[in-house]
């Protein structure tokens, strides 16, 4: 009984398989029969002539309008022809076609020659900035070789400068030693001179008041007298003091007498040789000399 009752069950599902393979079979010979039959239909485009004219004709006058007959409008509209379908899939005629690409070639050579130019301003940019940027370097280093010349030759000129001080000091140390040595020569000189003045007149003197000196007649030993004579610029005798006697009074009384009979005493006429007699001297007489 289970036998039986599950048989047709069984039956049923394969008729189902082929009836599904069938019908998938059917719609796709369909398909390609359609697609064989645009791509059969399709036609390619004829090439088309074009004329270029140098000027525009004269223009034809306009045509009659002619009214068309009147149609009647079917109930139905028939379907596109797959034939109509394809030609309107066609590209577009050629003289549309070389203006888009004249048009598309003008605008490319416009973009081509804008990006060119903005490459040219770029570079002459560029080119300016590093131009101005050597100049500047170019500046700077002139600037610091002049700053560095003008610095040496301040150096130079202080070297020289000090060079020139140091040989005019040196230049005036030895003028001041010459001078100085020649000073201490002249003053040597000029002492030794007055030193000769004074012992010549001190000698004149003494042999001008010996030759008035009246001796005692008991004069003995070699007595020696000193006195302190007061006397004028010009000679003149004002005073005689005696600073250191001899012993002999009668002596140095006849030595005093001899000096103020010797007025005006000889006197140089230097005027440094003469302030060593006036205004006093130191007169120093003895017997014998």
């Amino acid at each position: 009984m289970r036998l039986a009752a599950d048989a047709p069950f069984v039956a049923r599902d394969h008729a189902k398989l082929v009836a599904g393979a069938l019908a998938l079979g059917v719609h796709a010979v369909f398909v390609l029969l359609l697609v064989f039959g645009v791509s059969w239909q399709t036609e390619h485009p004829a090439p088309v002539m074009v004329d270029l004219w140098q000027a525009l004709p004269a223009a034809a006058p306009p045509p009659v309008a002619v009214r068309p007959p009147a149609t009647v409008k079917p109930a139905h509209e028939p379907k596109p022809e797959p034939k109509r379908v394809a030609e309107e899939a066609l590209p577009p005629k050629a003289p549309d076609i070389a203006l888009e690409k004249k048009r598309a070639d003008t605008e490319r050579l416009k973009k081509l020659k804008a990006i060119q130019a903005a490459e040219e301003r770029e570079r002459e940019a560029a080119a300016r900035a590093e131009a101005e940027a050597l100049k500047k370097a170019r500046d700077k280093q002139q600037a610091e070789q002049k700053s560095e010349q003008k610095k040496q030759a301040l150096l130079r000129q202080l070297e020289a400068d000090e060079l020139k001080q140091s040989m005019a000091n040196e230049t005036a140390a030895n003028a001041a030693r010459a001078a100085k040595q020649a000073n201490a020569q002249a003053a040597g000189a000029r002492q030794a001179a007055l030193a000769r003045a004074i012992g010549k007149y001190r000698d004149l003197i003494s042999a001008t008041v010996r030759g008035n000196t009246r001796l005692p007649d008991n004069l003995k030993g070699n007595p020696q007298v000193e006195f302190l004579v007061k006397l004028l610029p010009t000679g003149q005798v004002v005073d005689v003091r005696p600073l250191k006697p001899s012993g002999n009074p009668a002596y140095d009384e006849a030595v005093e007498r001899a000096i103020r009979k010797s007025s005006p005493l000889p006197l140089p006429d230097d005027r440094d040789a003469r302030a060593a007699f006036v205004p006093e001297l130191k007169f120093s007489h003895r017997y014998k000399e």
